[in-house]
């Protein structure tokens, strides 16, 4: 059982996958994690969108930024997993195939991310260090973690 994966700028996503990513990440940020948030943050048009289907269902997804868009560095985003196939650990698929998209698409190596802080042993499983005290964004503890 493997994931179908697909990199694309915003301009070259259809109708269809922008309205499931959409639906996904309300879905999780949302709904799942009870905040009321606006997920529409202008950032969607600068990124690379990272989307992993299974049975034409996108089931994960991730946003990837060159730097100066997030962080100074470049940056991974929205990375979510559908909260029923979470069993598959796909996560770290997720999490594979961004680290990878940002080294071919921005031939960078240094990541920044905004991590939620109950995922920091998931994140550093990836190579990533936290770097930064815990702060609340959207009233979630996050931390900044950064893969050299």
């Amino acid at each position: 059982m493997e994931l179908k994966w697909k990199i694309k700028p915003f301009e070259a996503l259809t109708v269809h996958e922008l309205y499931d990513l959409l639906k996904l990440r309300s879905e999780i940020f949302v709904v799942e994690q009870n905040c009321v948030y606006l997920d529409l943050d202008g950032k969607d048009k600068k990124a690379l969108h990272l989307i992993g289907e299974y049975d034409d269902k996108i089931v994960a997804y991730a946003r990837i930024f060159d730097a100066g868009i997030s962080f100074d560095n470049t940056s991974i985003g929205r990375v979510t997993v559908d909260a029923n196939y979470r069993d598959k650990k796909w996560g770290h698929d997720l999490m594979r195939e961004a680290i990878a998209g940002i080294k071919s698409n921005f031939n960078k190596d240094k990541i920044t991310i905004g991590a939620q802080l109950y995922l920091k042993k998931f994140y550093e499983s990836h190579g990533f260090v936290q770097t930064s005290e815990m702060y609340l964004e959207d009233d979630i503890p996050h931390i900044e973690m950064i893969k050299e």
